[in-house]
């Protein structure tokens, strides 16, 4: 270094204090929002303790849980039926989900009206949730498993696009950037450049996204479209509560044993993936050699 720059490096003014005046008014306004939420929705303890007696009621009637044979047998076929809509709905949920993600995200850098219809398609299925889209199956394809599939596909489609599309934005670019040298077309780039490389962890998000749809499947049983959830919401309403704590806790096994399958499973494609050369197939790696020659 000679001494004309050592000077010039001593006189350099330091770089300017990030202002904390815009983060102290974000903070302020998040405080705000937060406690406007809070005061306007009631919550706290005293609600709690007003509605003391009638948990109390509830939670003494749901013991001890009824093992009848009859009932445990009806339990499991609703079981069967709960897995059943949340395997269809994951299967047309991921067929729908994966090309909207990949139309949307940018570094696939997909023609601008594609990409701005997949983000809308995307937007509009995940706005609506699973309870509302029943509704609307229900009374379009009548009560029954059918429609709990549709209605869990579609809101799941609109999750697995946004989640999907945020893993493809995220990939190592320097495959991608080396097969745009050597000449490949978007889709090919978009096939093998940018999807393996997200393959695991798109597969990971489809996996959740199972466990998801089981607690969905749930929730819309309410509404007649099948599954543990009607059962549980037809002793609701007759008050059986001992029937009602033995199908909650078929519930907690069945998200269990989901759970445990897909961290096998995710384990197993980790492992697939460091294999692999950290998700970049032989075909990419080959390019980048070439391309570095």
């Amino acid at each position: 270094m000679t001494l004309q720059e050592e000077r010039t490096r001593t006189v350099s003014p330091p770089p300017p204090e990030p202002r904390r005046g815009p983060r102290v008014v974000v903070t302020v306004a998040a405080l705000g929002l937060v406690a406007w939420s809070v005061a306007g929705t009631g919550i706290g303890l005293g609600s709690l303790i007003e509605g003391r007696e009638g948990a109390a009621q509830i939670i003494g009637g749901l013991f001890p849980p009824d093992l009848d044979a009859d009932l445990l047998g009806r339990v499991f076929t609703a079981a069967v039926e709960t897995v059943q809509i949340s395997v269809a709905a994951l299967l047309l949920g991921t067929l729908i989900g994966l090309p909207l993600a990949v139309l949307m995200a940018g570094n696939v850098q997909a023609p601008r009206w594609p990409a701005a219809g997949a983000r809308a398609i995307a937007t509009t299925l995940r706005s609506v949730h699973e309870l509302l889209w029943a509704l609307l199956f229900v009374a379009t394809v009548g009560l029954g498993p059918a429609a709990g599939v549709y209605a869990i596909a579609l809101h799941s489609a609109g999750v697995l696009a946004k989640l999907c599309s945020e893993q493809l934005e995220a990939v190592d670019p320097g495959p991608v950037e080396a097969m745009r040298l050597t000449g490949g077309s978007r889709l090919t780039t978009a096939l093998l450049g940018i999807v393996p490389q997200a393959r695991a962890v798109i597969a990971s998000q489809i996996l959740y996204q199972w466990e998801c749809n089981i607690r969905s499947s749930v929730v819309i049983g309410f509404v007649g479209a099948g599954g543990i959830g009607q059962a549980l919401g037809i002793a609701l309403n007759l008050f059986r509560y001992q029937e009602l704590a033995t199908l909650m806790a078929s519930v907690v096994i069945l998200v269990i044993a989901v759970d445990r399958i897909s961290k096998i499973f995710r384990g197993r494609l980790g492992a697939a993936s460091e294999r692999t050369g950290g998700g970049v197939p032989s075909a990419i790696r080959s390019l980048l050699w070439r391309s570095r020659r």
